[in-house]
């Protein structure tokens, strides 16, 4: 199922060559600010993982990974939903030390996204970073830093893309205002908001362009969640998402989810409260019950969504390669609107 939404007038900001230019322009120079602004060092990363090594991200906990046999090792892998685990133990082999980190880029296929918009695809595209903290840096100070840093990071890169491109007009704000899911479930109780929702009438209200919301995937006062979390990744007292406003489609637009991971006793009870016991006797799980991973934080930045966002596009088609239904197709092409 797909969901078209084309604003009123709108015309693609730039020509499809220099379309493609600013693309390369911005994944190529985001990550040189990211790195300078976390201390990241860039690393090679899976495509694909073992199912039995439960380092697989399961998001929501209801999606379905794409998986298939490798005959010649007997072995059945699974496509990377994301690479939450799989950084923490590259930290470890890698031998990376408190204070500095990794960063590469994640590809994901995730079939079954729904409802494909103007924000969603099959296929994900991320700048997937990780840094190896103290026990006494596992606090919300620390957390929010590192979000108003790759704020920063977001801002200077379109700051720099727009004088390579003056044609661009997109406005951003360094300044971030934090929030909590609570606060934001208090405020539009018994209206019966998605999260989503939630997420843009506070934007809109607070006229806050910038958001990073805080403590996602534990249950609310209510007995709601404000959104799904894996259990064996974020802290969910200790992690959240960057929210930009976008001006194009008059919404909050989630740029980034991130959080301080997992210790062993955060491990413990979330897997019990999400009842995923039995993940315990994994590889990965073992290792972080046991203590014997590096404590860290760290998250994913789409990419795409950075790129229509900076430049100003109206649908992640325009920046990524990816399938869509044929009604799509049409409503864009009678728009004169290119999908790749």
């Amino acid at each position: 199922m797909s969901t078209i939404i084309i604003p009123r007038g709108y015309t693609a900001p730039l020509d499809q060559y220099d379309q493609q230019r600013a693309i390369e322009y911005i994944k190529a120079h985001f990550q040189l600010h990211l790195r300078r602004q976390l201390n990241l060092k860039r690393v090679s990363a899976p495509l694909f993982v073992t199912s039995a090594s439960g380092l697989n991200d399961n998001l929501n906990g209801v999606e379905h990974p794409v998986s298939f046999t490798i005959p010649a090792l007997g072995a059945q892998v699974e496509i990377v939903q994301s690479l939450a685990k799989w950084k923490r133990l590259a930290l470890k082999r890698y031998d990376f030390h408190p204070g500095n980190g990794l960063y590469c880029d994640m590809n994901a296929i995730r079939p079954e996204e729904s409802p494909f918009d103007n924000l969603h695809s099959a296929y994900v595209d991320q700048w997937d970073w990780e840094k190896i903290i103290t026990r006494e840096e596992r606090t919300l100070d620390m957390l929010m830093d590192t979000a108003q840093r790759i704020v920063h990071a977001i801002c200077d890169t379109h700051e720099s893309l727009q004088l390579e491109f003056p044609q661009i007009r997109t406005k951003l704000d360094r300044h971030v205002k934090f929030v909590t899911t609570q606060e934001l479930e208090d405020r539009y109780a018994g209206k019966g908001y998605t999260a989503a929702q939630k997420e843009t009438e506070f934007m809109r209200e607070t006229g806050a362009k910038t958001v990073f919301l805080m403590q996602i995937g534990g249950k609310l006062k209510s007995g709601q969640r404000h959104d799904g979390r894996a259990p064996d990744y974020d802290d969910w007292s200790l992690n959240g998402d960057i929210l930009f406003w976008n001006d194009i489609l008059d919404r909050a637009l989630e740029l980034s989810s991130m959080g301080i991971r997992v210790d062993a006793d955060a491990m413990d009870r979330q897997l019990t409260i999400a009842g995923c016991d039995d993940r315990r006797k994994l590889p990965f799980h073992q290792m972080v019950l046991n203590d014997e991973l590096p404590l860290t934080m760290g998250g994913g930045i789409g990419q795409s969504r950075m790129c229509m966002l900076l430049i100003g596009n109206c649908h992640i088609g325009e920046v990524q390669a990816s399938v869509w239904g044929q009604e799509t197709y049409d409503a864009f092409a009678a728009a004169g609107v290119t999908l790749l």
